[in-house]
């Protein structure tokens, strides 16, 4: 399964900071998984009159339709592209899902960030975690869809190019980084950039930079938004300079924001 993006879509990847796999997993296995999902939610299935809030999140979930869906060879093959052999970790689980329902409250969680990879001193607050120029901990962020979704469906915001922004923005902090919310509160000093949004059919994923800058938004559709996003493990940590065997594209990507 080598080669299984082209050489236009490594070059998106690097310069705009996401690429969009169609049919990364199937709908059956897509179905399956929200069957799942929908065991752990306090709502009616049936009784949309029960949705009474915007977001219902979920935890981790290891059971067989979800490792299906974020370990296929075609999948694993784009890892080893963007990531290179051997740097990235096969996931035991997906999670978290922020379950997305038709509402005309706001959701809560709607600001734009970037989502951090390691702990810093309260390993069990996540507004803590934190980022480096390095990307300890994440090779990449997924947006693993599970559900049909659609412009009115509280697409994910992606802000394209942001993530060369971002990389200048942690390049000086070091090892150290900026934590979530250090790096969130420092965003909106970021120039103005063009917004794609995370559409697509469910076993549709989105590969994106792990410096992308991305939001939340109100769902204004029907059906409920079945939606993950877990990191991409990183083994060690991205190499940004002295390569004595190159560079692959989530590190180019950060080399083109430095020089």
């Amino acid at each position: 399964m080598s080669g299984i993006l082209s050489q236009k879509e490594i070059e998106q990847f690097i310069t705009d900071g996401f690429i969009r796999i169609d049919n990364a997993f199937s709908k059956e296995v897509a179905h399956a998984a929200v069957d799942i999902l929908w065991n752990d939610i306090p709502f009616d299935r049936a009784n949309p009159g029960s949705w009474s809030e915007p977001v219902v999140r979920l935890g981790m979930y290891a059971q067989q339709p979800f490792l299906d869906s974020v370990s296929s060879p075609k999948l694993e093959a784009a890892f080893d592209q963007l990531v290179g052999k051997g740097k990235w970790l096969q996931r035991g689980s997906v999670g978290t899902f922020p379950v997305r329902f038709p509402s005309d409250k706001l959701p809560n969680d709607a600001g734009k960030h970037v989502d951090a990879s390691f702990p810093g001193d309260e390993a069990d607050n996540y507004l803590k975690w934190r980022i480096n120029i390095k990307s300890r901990g994440r090779a990449l962020l997924m947006l693993v869809l599970y559900s049909d979704v659609s412009e009115k469906d509280a697409p994910t915001v992606i802000y394209k190019r942001s993530h060369i922004d971002v990389a200048k923005l942690l390049y000086p902090e070091g090892d150290a980084g900026l934590s979530f919310m250090e790096l969130a509160g420092r965003l909106d000093e970021l120039p103005e950039r063009e917004v794609a949004r995370a559409t697509g059919d469910a076993g549709t994923i989105y590969l994106c930079h792990p410096f992308l800058v991305h939001s939340a938004q109100a769902h204004q559709g029907e059906t409920p938004k079945f939606m993950a996003q877990p990191p991409l493990l990183l083994r060690n940590e991205l190499t940004i300079s002295d390569s004595e065997t190159g560079y692959a594209p989530v590190e180019q990507a950060i080399r083109l924001a430095l020089h």
